[in-house]
C-alpha cells in the first residue's frame, strides 16, 4: 500500500511541530536565552578567567558574575546588535545547561540500560563494565547533540521585534536584564 502526502499535509505537519517551540512564553524564553549566551560570550572577552552564569525566562534574564554595571550594559547592547546582524552563532554557549543536561540523559540512560535487566547482584557486577562503555558512548553522543539542541529548541537568535528595557543591578554579582 502506497500512501500519497499533500504538499500541504506536509507543510501543515511541518509548522505543527514548531508552532510548540513559537508559544508565546516559549518564543520570549529562548530569544531571551539567545540574548543570554551572546552576552556571556562579549563578556567572556573581558572577564577571561571568571566565573559567570546566566538564567532566562520570558521577561528578561539573569547574568551572575562580579561585572561592572557598564560591562553589563555594553555588553548586551552588543550582543544585541550582533544577533540581529546575523551572528546567530553567539546564541549557542559551551557552558550552557542544555549541554550539562543532554550529557548528564545521555550517559546516565545508556549506562542504566545493560543493567536494568539483571535480575541479580552477581549479573550487574559483571555488567558494569558495560554499563561503563554505554555510558562512554552516551557521553560521545551528547556532545554534538547538546549544541544542536540549543541551537534548533533552547536558544531562538532571530530576536524579532525584542527590546531591552533595562539593566538593573540587583545586588553584588547579579544584573537583571529586561526586555520586551
Amino acid at each position: 500500500m502506497h500512501i500519497k502526502y499533500d504538499v500541504t499535509y506536509v507543510i501543515r505537519c511541518m509548522y505543527n511541530r514548531h508552532m510548540l517551540l513559537n508559544l508565546p512564553l516559549i518564543l520570549e524564553t529562548r530569544r531571551n536565552h539567545a540574548l543570554e549566551h551572546a552576552s556571556l560570550h562579549v563578556l567572556a572577552h573581558k572577564y577571561r578567567n571568571q566565573s559567570m552564569a546566566g538564567h532566562s525566562n520570558p521577561t528578561g534574564f539573569f547574568l551572575l558574575g562580579s561585572f561592572e554595571t557598564d560591562d553589563v550594559k555594553s555588553a548586551v547592547t552588543e550582543a544585541f546588535a550582533r544577533l540581529n546582524s546575523g551572528e546567530s552563532g553567539l546564541a549557542v554557549h559551551p557552558g550552557c545547561g542544555t549541554n550539562l543536561a543532554t550529557t548528564a540523559l545521555l550517559s546516565g540512560t545508556f549506562a542504566w540500560a545493560p543493567l536494568r535487566g539483571a535480575r541479580s547482584t552477581f549479573w550487574r557486577v559483571w555488567l558494569i563494565p558495560i554499563a561503563v562503555l554505554f555510558g562512554a558512548f552516551g557521553y560521545w553522543l551528547s556532545k554534538p547533540l547538546g549544541p544542536w539542541l540549543q541551537k534548533y529548541i533552547t536558544t531562538e537568535a532571530d530576536l524579532g521585534n525584542m527590546q531591552i528595557i533595562d539593566i538593573i543591578p540587583v545586588r553584588k554579582g547579579v544584573h537583571r536584564i529586561v526586555t520586551k
